[in-house]
């Protein structure tokens, strides 16, 4: 077992929780301490649950009245520390029975394929590989999406350099990972667009670089922006569909593959939620999930281009909207009940530190208009990171402004 060094600074317990909950309330572990954790930390902790923030990197979260207690490690990225780190938490401050919640794919892989050592600990929620994979791994996604019918982009995984070729009628199209995370990491980026033959080659060789051959995909690009992104997101049990959300990601950043969502409002969307329920009912889902769907103009049907087996990025809007995912996952684990709820629509959400450059290149390109933006603006009824009842960690982002940036650069860049 690995041994984690922790500081007094990492471990101080915060007494400025708003809502003190009593000693035998069974709190919540929430790995991943960015604008997601922080939204499910908020959620919990107002309900009277102690909440545990675990990360390897400086978060935002350590600085919210909410968190019973920040603690660093020391990895939270390779598969194996996590779990490790996690269990030495664990056992280090008491917390058997408390919810494990992960915030990021990596960590939702690693508690997946452990799930048995860290159940006999912990009430996690994760759900079983057998259903989560399809979800982690896009090659598979794409190929069960195909077999039940949900229409998704032209997708290939060309064996070697040789067959690229036979892709050269297709342009333009884009180079992403089936598994996300090392790929993201090492290069900063969600895709590569290639719109001559020269990219194409220069993207697939970089790609091999990071990744092996066979989790190279190249997509054809679905025309547009963000605006015609939709976005499925609920809490599933067994396969079925428990509550619901559906939104439209109207701003992302970067524009054309966006890394994530800087707008998004609440939308009513039926022609996803058919195919949503179908993909979740066939690998018998359990959990929050977010899959996102773009319209493609050309024949008007939407195509599905990912799924989330997590707590999203914008997740906190559910709770502004009659529902509130954090707290249907806390009650889910520990045998609480929770009427079904479907959220309203026209109600937005925010990413203030990515938004603001979003928009200014959007009025400066013609592609947004002041009229639409001051409309975004009224509908929204949350920010990210910013709340009055707790304004330290939107100051703290403000302050990491300069770390967070180079934390988004590819590593060879640094």
């Amino acid at each position: 077992m690995k041994t984690v060094t922790y500081s007094a600074e990492d471990t101080i317990p915060r007494s400025a929780v708003a809502y003190p909950a009593s000693s035998s309330a069974i709190g919540a572990v929430v790995v991943g301490g960015d604008h997601p954790g922080l939204g499910v930390l908020r959620s919990l902790a107002r309900r009277g649950i102690p909440v545990y923030v675990i990360d390897d990197q400086p978060c935002i979260s350590r600085f919210s009245r909410y968190a019973s207690r920040v603690i660093r490690v020391s990895d939270i990225l390779d598969e194996r520390r996590t779990v490790d780190n996690v269990l030495d938490v664990g056992r280090r401050f008491n917390l058997r029975g408390w919810v494990l919640i992960p915030t990021r794919d990596e960590t939702v892989a690693a508690f997946s394929r452990h799930l048995a050592e860290l159940a006999a600990f912990f009430k996690v929620s994760t759900g079983e590989w057998e259903s989560v994979q399809w979800a982690w791994d896009k090659k598979k996604t794409y190929d069960l999406a195909e077999t039940l019918g949900i229409p998704c982009p032209k997708t290939f995984n060309p064996k070697n350099a040789d067959e690229l070729p036979s892709l050269y009628a297709r342009l333009p199209l884009a180079i992403k990972p089936a598994v996300k995370e090392n790929f993201f990491y090492a290069t900063g980026a969600k895709a590569w667009r290639c719109d001559s033959i020269e990219q194409l080659h220069k993207n697939y060789e970089r790609a091999a670089r990071q990744i092996r051959p066979e989790e190279i995909l190249i997509q054809e690009i679905i025309p547009g922006d963000g605006r015609e992104q939709y976005s499925w997101c609920a809490f599933v049990c067994h396969g079925h569909p428990h509550s619901t959300l559906t939104a439209r990601r109207l701003r992302q950043h970067p524009r054309e593959f966006g890394r994530a969502a800087t707008y998004v409002e609440t939308a009513d969307a039926p022609e996803i939620e058919e195919l949503s329920e179908r993909f979740v009912r066939a690998i018998h889902y359990h959990g929050l999930v977010e899959i996102e769907y773009k319209r493609d103009p050309r024949d008007g049907r939407h195509k599905l281009l990912d799924v989330n087996a997590r707590a999203w990025g914008f997740h906190a809007l559910g709770a502004a909207c009659g529902v509130d995912f954090p707290w249907l996952l806390y009650a889910d684990k520990t045998g609480l009940s929770v009427e079904p709820a479907r959220a309203r629509c026209g109600i937005g959400w925010l990413r203030l530190l990515t938004d603001v450059p979003t928009v200014l290149s959007g009025l400066a390109h013609g592609s947004l208009g002041i009229g639409a933006y001051l409309r975004s603006l009224l509908s929204t009824r949350v920010e990210s990171v910013f709340a009055w009842t707790d304004p330290l960690p939107f100051a703290a982002e403000m302050v990491l402004l300069p770390w967070l940036i180079a934390k988004k650069l590819p590593s060879g860049s640094k």
